[in-house]
């Protein structure tokens, strides 16, 4: 990761913190809210800032990524409803998960600073 020492991001007050480098990947999110992954600056097209698949699970409470969770609509497609748009979802999560090394462990050498006055949380590198 190449985010400015100077970067804040916006991460939920419930997120799990973040793992050591190389440790499985938890869900903290500040990999994915600091700049897009190679997927995520196609889906977001931007290569700054928060991923747009980014999505935080209340249920699970950590942050997970949409693109292994439910691509079709990151992509312009509606939600799967038929047999096709099943498989295909489940193709694309398939082949993301493969690009993003997802499950490989966290390689973001990036730190969370704890928050200001201000309630923001910055991160070096």
């Amino acid at each position: 990761m190449s985010a400015r020492p100077d970067t804040v991001i916006h991460i939920h007050p419930e997120a799990p913190t973040k793992p050591a480098e190389g440790q499985t990947c938890n869900g903290c999110g500040i990999c994915c809210l600091s700049e897009p992954c190679p997927i995520g600056v196609l889906v977001s097209r931007k290569r700054r800032g928060a991923c747009k698949a980014l999505q935080w699970s209340a249920l699970q409470k950590r942050y997970v990524c949409g693109m292994l969770a439910e691509p079709l609509p990151f992509i312009g497609w509606r939600k799967p409803s038929s047999f096709i748009g099943r498989r295909l979802s489940r193709a694309l999560a398939r082949a993301c998960r493969r690009w993003i090394a997802a499950g490989i462990g966290c390689d973001s050498d990036l730190e969370a600073v704890a928050p200001s006055d201000s309630g923001q949380a910055t991160r070096s590198v």
